[in-house]
């Protein structure tokens, strides 16, 4: 199976070099007319995207503008007919612990990576419903997934990114409008200068596009988490064990407490289709409780 991207169109934000240079060139390469967004570095991974006989024009506004995202989309249509492809990549660090960041940096990640995904995902949206066709990816982290000392705002902000993902998959399911998040480990701007010259010669962004590409193909998943690394690729999934039905009375605390180990067991755990899965389950075993069974 061969992905193409012939005839479609596709923004990247953050594209100006790293990770979203690598999905841009790879995108334009197979075919696709790029979007190439950076505040400041877009142009010239335009000219090499023209440079190699593909499409592209660059864009400069700052996700977190949301009249400049509109007028970015505006331009795609305006330009091509259409937005088929959205990859929110655009990020930014401001890493210290919990107890000396600031609040203004803490926000500040925040806008940059949730609410500038949130205003890309907003301004394609219509477009994608319209036409019957969309594929959306954004960037999570292994930070946002799993925690990482010093990342409190950047894991918050990631997370955040996934919950998101959940609801818009379920909401563009109809319009085969698919949302997939990447969960990269790459060498890239924002990692300069903190991992040894080994380490980053294994971590090259190009190691990471191809799970991109798979994410925003004809036939992607979606709802999917994917991890991606050194040309290692995994499957992340946020579960939900089996539980344990223990009532309601003044000991269940401490019931709780003595048998955390086994709700906490997962060889049965489930991967729930949405969130009311989670309500089904615990309503479910309350009933067979009162069944006796």
């Amino acid at each position: 199976m061969s992905l193409t991207f012939n005839d479609r169109v596709a923004i990247v934000t953050g594209a100006g070099g790293g990770l979203g240079r690598c999905h841009a060139l790879a995108l334009a390469a197979r075919g696709a007319k790029v979007v190439v967004n950076d505040l400041g570095n877009a142009q010239p991974v335009v000219d090499e995207i023209i440079a190699a006989g593909g499409q592209a024009i660059a864009n400069s506004a700052s996700v977190t503008d949301m009249a400049a995202v509109q007028a970015m989309v505006d331009e795609a249509q305006q330009t091509w007919g259409r937005v088929d492809i959205l990859v929110n990549n655009a990020g930014i660090l401001r890493d210290k612990s919990f107890a000396k960041m600031t609040l203004e940096d803490f926000r500040l990640v925040l806008d940059v990576h949730l609410m500038g995904a949130v205003h890309c995902c907003k301004a394609v949206w219509p477009l994608m419903q319209a036409q019957q066709y969309g594929r959306i990816a954004l960037t999570t982290s292994s930070s946002g997934l799993y925690g990482n000392f010093g990342q409190s705002n950047y894991g918050a902000a990631k997370m955040a990114l996934v919950g998101l993902m959940q609801t818009l998959s379920l909401e563009g399911a109809k319009f085969d409008i698919r949302v997939n998040c990447m969960a990269p480990t790459a060498a890239t701007r924002m990692t300069e200068g903190l991992m040894p010259a080994s380490v980053l010669e294994a971590l090259k962004p190009e190691a990471v596009t191809p799970a991109l590409l798979w994410l925003i193909s004809q036939d992607a998943p979606n709802r999917a988490i994917a991890c991606a690394g050194a040309g290692t690729f995994e499957a992340a999934h946020i579960t939900l064990t089996q539980g344990l039905h223990l009532g309601i009375g003044d000991d269940v605390p401490e019931q709780l407490a003595a048998a955390w180990a086994e709700v906490s067991e997962r060889d049965s755990e489930q991967v729930p289709g949405s969130g009311a899965a989670q309500g089904m389950n615990e309503v479910g075993k309350a009933m067979a409780a009162k069944r006796g069974e």
